[in-house]
């Protein structure tokens, strides 16, 4: 390619296509990438259908934790959110209710780790879910939120776009998504 500018162009303009050439692909390397919905929809177990959101979040103090958003059944079914921290790493009491700030506004999603009999029996207690409805039902846009685990971490910080795809669960179908 360089030699194809050097033979159609004279050298100053050759020098500043290549500059203008190598800034461009700078530019596309180091842009971030659009944000992808990361839903996702399978059978569980006993073959009721699941639709997920997981999403890898850091807390202020940089450890990483997994943000499980999920619905059973059909549309419109209960919204769960399970956070989980990595095993050995950490031991969640249950049941704390977790808090979650956006703005002024706050809300206190209750603990309820002990209804699934799987998380229940782990005797790792590196996971805990609460009742994300609550929460989704009085969101109107898709706003930064702070997630505060007591005892366990300050803050964590949920993007716009994963907010997004939670509020998105409630309805989401594969039809919706463009699916077969």
């Amino acid at each position: 390619m360089a030699r194809l500018l050097h033979l159609l162009l004279p050298p100053p303009l050759n020098r500043l296509w290549a500059a203008l050439l190598g800034c461009l692909l700078l530019a596309l390397m180091a842009a971030p990438s659009p944000a992808m919905a990361q839903i996702h929809a399978h059978p569980d177990e006993n073959g009721t259908p699941v639709v997920r959101s997981l999403e890898s979040l850091r807390d202020l103090d940089y450890q990483s934790w997994q943000a499980v958003a999920y619905r059973q059944g059909p549309p419109g079914g209960p919204l769960i959110l399970r956070i989980v921290g990595y095993p050995g790493k950490v031991r969640l009491d249950h049941p704390t209710a977790l808090l979650v700030r956006s703005g002024r506004q706050s809300w206190q999603l209750p603990d309820i780790t002990t209804a699934n009999p799987t998380l229940a029996a782990d005797g790792r207690d590196a996971a805990a879910e609460f009742n994300l409805a609550p929460l989704i039902d009085s969101l109107s846009q898709n706003r930064p939120l702070r997630l505060e685990l007591p005892g366990v971490f300050v803050e964590l910080p949920v993007p716009p776009y994963v907010v997004a795809e939670w509020r998105s669960l409630s309805s989401w179908t594969e039809a919706s998504a463009g699916g077969p």
